[in-house]
């Protein structure tokens, strides 16, 4: 990276430096935002978050502002984006593609309508339209006589690429228009990565050794600019259309409602936030509303964009540099910082899994200050070839845990350290082991381990398990550190003496904790299930067991044969379940909070089997022609029947067609009936289903 440190304009005895300072600090600034520039406009790999660049480019401004006989025509704040690559063919833009003014508070918002109120007069009457400001890149396309003819990057704002083929292969981008279309018509917007796609792809790359994307920003534009069209094809992309260029001919809309609401009828993919506002107060309320949903949803946002409505006034409006007068974005704050990573602690979680965790210089991001994030295990360390000394970008979005994007390595020192896992877990001194096949390393220490007690008892009491109001962080770290509980059970052997006891409790507290115990015991079968804390069994998987079992000695005694005719259960969820009550301790555990303590839920009558095919198991294999598997699966369910995804000693019936293997055989071991798929569908139809095989 580029040297560069900001330089005072006085000495420290308040004397005026040489006037050469202004000019040396403007070409210092000049320099480090063009290499920062072409990091994220050309090679798609920044090494700054947006915040830090801003800050950059607005000590430039004010600089240049103070300066003005310094301003050079090739500065930064006189361009828009980046040169266009010379790997594409060029593109002018007959109408410039710019940048937009930025604000961050109310009053720099009113302040940009004041503006533009002295600009056009005390008679004209103001409306606005905002839309989020997507994380993306703005692209061109041109239709003609309502065929895709064109797609081009916006560049520097003059000229962009050419990358007609690659904007083909994006769904959601029309091909040809209907035919009630201006002959000549330029549509602009943001290609954006979708952040469901974004973490997909990476989960990809992950599982394929392949170089994962930083950002869903950074994968929009890495994939426009794939020279193989095959391979954007393949990039999860979509657009959100938001202005048009120019429009020779009949239309001439008057306002950017009515653009908006035209790319909409002609099936231009447009941003279902886009409002229209009538004064400064809608626009304000809008850019507090679109934040508070900002982490819900599916693409990357970093503000606001407030417009002008009405085009007339635009014109008259006009624009400076490089930007227009009519339309201010309103940004947020920055989800992305890059900081020092000091060091790495390893925190062990309820399991005993063993999890490095970032030790970050305090760094602002996402509206609160970070010192802390996750690196989620030992393989995403090598993966990111992460060094303690290092400098590395962070991100963060809404209540989700900072995480480490990436190394800036032409920042790192000469005496950056490698991260190394401890052999032992830092709280007990027990080995830590990592099983075949598993990138989670463990703590073999099990309930002997403190950090496992804890985050055991945590989870236990946690809102979505029993949900034991009061008991908190604070208090688990007291009662284990006072030797009053080693398990969930004993949570419920806890004395008020001994509770009224702790610092800061009291006799009311202690009661409260009590009721609260107390009021646990009666819950379901499903939070209890979730409350013992089995590997890979969440709430919904909880859910799911206890439909199936209904109680706890029907649980512990099933096999993973029988485990996995339950939905959703699977090879690995079976083991894990079998191996957690094969341990005496969990086993015992189990049997105590229930039999013991009293934790107790209702279990349902069962119903007769009155369906059917009700009390029996079915399973689908191989190839069905007559009908859809997911058809003869909902069948079977309306029957009675529940479908089985293997085939164990408990199954009835398997229904198997051409190309049926293993569970075939399985079935022929077992002595199980085996139906192919025309008698499945007569015996079907005489229980009264509706369909039946055509015969010729």
């Amino acid at each position: 990276m580029l040297p560069f440190a900001f330089v005072s304009c006085e000495e420290d005895d308040g004397r005026a430096m040489d006037r050469s300072a202004p000019r040396t600090e403007l070409a210092a600034l000049r320099e480090e935002l063009d290499y920062h520039r072409h990091r994220y406009f050309v090679l798609d790999d920044p090494e700054i978050s947006d915040a830090e660049y801003d800050a950059l480019f607005d000590r430039l401004s004010d600089l240049e502002s103070a300066h003005p006989e310094l301003v050079t025509p090739d500065s930064p704040t006189q361009r828009v984006g980046a040169a266009p690559s010379t790997q594409f063919a060029q593109v002018r833009h007959e109408t410039p593609m710019l940048s937009l003014d930025k604000c961050t508070s109310e009053s720099e918002l009113a302040a940009w309508e004041q503006r533009c109120r002295r600009l056009l007069g005390p008679d004209d009457e103001l409306c606005y339209f905002c839309e989020p400001k997507v994380d993306g890149v703005a692209v061109s396309l041109l239709y003609a006589d309502g065929a895709l003819v064109r797609a081009a990057t916006r560049g520097d704002g003059e000229t962009g690429e050419d990358i007609t083929a690659n904007v083909r292969t994006i769904p959601d981008i029309p091909l040809r228009l209907p035919a009630d279309v201006p002959s000549a018509l330029e549509v602009r917007g943001e290609v954006y990565m979708p952040i469901t796609g974004f973490h997909a792809f990476n989960r990809r790359a992950l599982a394929s050794g392949e170089r994962t994307i930083v950002n869903p920003r950074n994968g929009a534009a890495g994939s426009l600019r794939q020279l193989d069209p095959a391979v954007t094809a393949k990039r999860p992309l979509a657009m959100f259309c938001y202005s048009i260029g120019e429009t020779p001919g009949g239309w001439q809309p008057r306002s950017h409602a009515e653009v908006m609401a035209a790319l909409a009828d002609w099936g231009l993919p447009v941003n279902h936030w886009g409002r229209w506002q009538e004064n400064l107060k809608g626009c304000t309320d809008y850019v507090e509303a679109l934040l508070a949903e900002r982490d819900s949803l599916n693409y990357a946002i970093d503000g606001a964009v407030i417009k002008v409505d009405d085009l007339a006034h635009r014109s008259r409006l006009g624009q400076v540099t490089r930007k227009p007068r009519w339309a201010i974005a309103y940004k947020y704050p920055s989800e992305e910082a890059s900081t020092v990573l000091v060091d790495v602690d390893f925190q062990v979680g309820r399991t005993g899994a063993i999890t490095p965790v970032a030790k970050l210089e305090p760094v602002f991001v996402g509206g609160v200050t970070v010192s802390n994030a996750t690196l989620h295990n030992m393989d995403e360390v090598s993966r990111l070839d992460l060094r303690i000394g290092d400098t590395v970008l962070i991100h963060r979005a809404g209540d989700v845990i900072p995480q480490v994007m990436k190394v800036i390595e032409s920042k790192r020192p000469a005496d950056a350290r490698a991260v190394q896992m401890p052999s032992e877990c830092p709280v007990c001194g027990s080995a830590i082991h990592k099983d075949e096949g598993e990138v989670v390393a463990r703590c073999s220490g099990g309930l002997r381990c403190r950090a496992q007690r804890k985050e055991r008892l945590r989870h236990f009491a946690s809102r979505q398990a029993l949900d034991i109001e009061g008991l908190g962080d604070k208090l688990v770290d007291q009662l284990l550190g006072e030797d009053l509980v080693g398990s969930p059970a004993d949570l419920y052997r806890l004395t008020i003496e001994e509770l009224a006891g702790l610092e800061r409790m009291g006799v009311k507290s202690a009661e409260n904790l009590l009721a609260a115990l107390e009021a646990s015991k009666h819950t379901t079968f499903a939070r209890f299930i979730h409350a013992l804390g089995i590997r890979e069994v969440g709430e919904t998987t909880a859910a799911t067991l206890a439909k199936r079992f209904k109680r706890l000695d029907a649980l512990v005694a099933a096999d993973e044969e029988v485990l996995q005719e339950v939905e959703d259960v699977g090879p690995i969820v079976a083991t894990r379940i079998v191996g957690f009550f094969a341990d005496e301790a969990n086993r015992t555990l189990a049997r105590e909070l229930h039999d013991d303590i009293g934790i107790y839920w209702d279990v349902a009558e069962e119903e007769p089997q009155t369906a059917p095919l009700g009390g029996q198991t079915w399973v689908l294999t191989g190839t069905l022609g007559a009908m859809a598997r997911n058809e003869a699966k909902a069948i079977l369910v309306e029957l009675g029947a529940r479908v089985a995804s293997s085939v164990s000693k408990n199954t009835t019936v398997v229904v198997a067609g051409p190309g049926a293997g293993s569970k075939r055989t399985r079935a022929e071991e077992l002595g199980i009936e085996i139906v192919n798929e025309a008698d499945f569908v007569n015996r079907l139809t005489s229980l009264g289903w509706g369909g039946g095989t055509d015969e010729t």
